[in-house]
């Protein structure tokens, strides 16, 4: 992929030039190519992984992996398949991904709301000084069953403060959003340092149970719309006047082809 592209879509090339940061290095969960080894290695470390296309969009291809003491198991999509030992549970793995490559990433047990796991998309932009803003923070709760909150694939877009309030209370949960914010701008500011063109990056953020964020994956062509699910709608004006600026979406709001 050549460095003038605004459009990154490996993700492991992602991964290797956000990690050459040392602030976003610590939120960055470990991730390897995916084989045999790395698999079997990363579920005796960690217990459970996600494995996912390297180019992909939409969470399509993504499966969590489970190690038990007498088992093996993986969900993709809503399917789950339990087996004896890894190597059944391997070559069993190795025939979906049909030859593409794949990554294997840390497993994080994230925050649930009503039993759904919940996810945050924070979308940073270049704003008309070619500075990085963080515009926008938008809730996603995965499908029932499902282990994957895109919104193309079942997930509910949602304020955060509605799920976090609860939780943390107002003053905390206003200082947590800060902290996405800034984690945001860091990790497009790093991309940024290998993939100069890239002007819009979507962060998705993963909280665990002791809310540490984790940087999930960087989308380097978001959804602008997905932050018309908000309530306040200053957000998503904001979000869509920046694309504009950028030349994301027309004048007109609706999506550049």
């Amino acid at each position: 992929m050549a460095n003038g592209s605004k459009h990154i879509g490996s993700k492991w090339k992602k991964t290797k030039a956000i990690l050459q940061d040392g602030r976003v290095r610590p939120y960055v969960p470990a991730t390897r190519i995916m084989s045999a080894k790395s698999l079997y290695d990363m579920l005796r470390k960690y217990s459970m992984v996600y494995v996912k296309p390297v180019s992909g969009t939409y969470g399509n291809g993504v499966a969590r992996v489970e190690r038990t003491n007498r088992s093996y198991k993986y969900q993709l999509g809503m399917q789950v398949r339990t087996f004896p030992g890894f190597d059944e549970m391997y070559g069993s793995l190795n025939k979906r991904k049909a030859k593409r490559q794949y990554l294997v990433q840390r497993g994080i047990h994230l925050l649930k709301h009503n039993g759904r796991p919940f996810d945050i998309r924070v979308m940073v932009q270049r704003n008309s000084k070619r500075e990085w803003e963080t515009t926008g923070i938008i809730a996603r709760i995965a499908g029932r069953g499902k282990i994957v909150t895109n919104y193309h694939n079942g997930g509910t877009p949602t304020d955060l403060d509605r799920l976090l309030s609860s939780k943390l209370g107002r003053a905390g949960t206003s200082r947590f959003t800060g902290l996405l914010a800034r984690i945001g701008k860091q990790s497009a500011s790093a991309l940024a340092r290998t993939y100069p063109a890239v002007d819009s990056v979507g962060a998705d953020i993963g909280v665990d149970k002791q809310y540490r964020p984790w940087i999930l994956e960087l989308n380097t062509s978001p959804d602008p719309y997905i932050f018309r699910h908000l309530r306040d709608r200053r957000v998503a004006r904001k979000v869509l006047r920046f694309a504009r600026g950028l030349g994301r979406i027309k004048a007109k709001g609706k999506k550049r082809r």
